[in-house]
């Protein structure tokens, strides 16, 4: 009999805990919701942004690929796609939420979603951030990496034509910060103020 009052209680006091860091965002803008999830001491959005801007695209120029991953935008046009009270991250929001997650060498398996990504290189989702295989769109409009990869957007910037990017990808535990092409199309997730 204790064991299962303790075992209740243990339950409860989980799935309670679990609750506190869950949330929903909802983007007065144009209505749409969004799950959140509180990583450390940081609330992120828990799913990628879909809010159409001069310079964002759906995935193979495919509207069903927007509703599935979201949009892949420019690094200008997602300078200024958060709501107001997010913004987009900078590479010092990305490396809080790396060591809130175990560091680099293993947030990228904890972040990712627990499917859809190739190869059996789907993630533990350990958090709630549920990281989707979004791919992404290069300067020159070729749509690649569904399934393979997801980069989401930095704000800071590396020099007149780059910016950083969290990256993940299928093969890796790892998560990266490289920088690439300010005309790349990637994801974007913010971060609560």
């Amino acid at each position: 009999m204790k064991f299962s009052v303790l075992i209740s209680a243990f339950l409860f006091v989980t799935a309670s805990a679990f609750a506190e860091t869950q949330g929903t965002l909802v983007d007065k803008r144009d209505g749409k919701k969004y799950k959140t999830v509180k990583i450390g001491d940081q609330t992120w959005m828990a799913e990628n942004l879909n809010y159409e801007v001069q310079d964002s695209y759906c995935y193979n120029d495919d509207e069903s690929n927007c509703k599935k991953h979201g949009r892949l935008y420019s690094w200008k046009a997602a300078l200024y796609a958060c709501p107001v009270g997010w913004h987009l991250p900078g590479n010092i929001d990305f490396k809080t939420l790396y060591e809130s997650a175990g560091g680099k060498q293993v947030a990228g398996k904890k972040l990712k979603n627990k499917e859809g990504w190739n190869n059996n290189g789907n993630g533990t989702d350990d958090f709630g951030f549920s990281a989707l295989s979004a791919g992404a769109k290069d300067n020159n409009g070729s749509y690649y990496g569904d399934g393979n990869n997801a980069s989401f957007w930095s704000s800071t910037e590396d020099d007149s034509c780059c910016a950083y990017n969290m990256y993940l990808s299928y093969n890796v535990d790892y998560a990266y910060l490289p920088n690439d092409s300010k005309g790349d199309g990637y994801s974007v997730r913010c971060v609560k103020d």
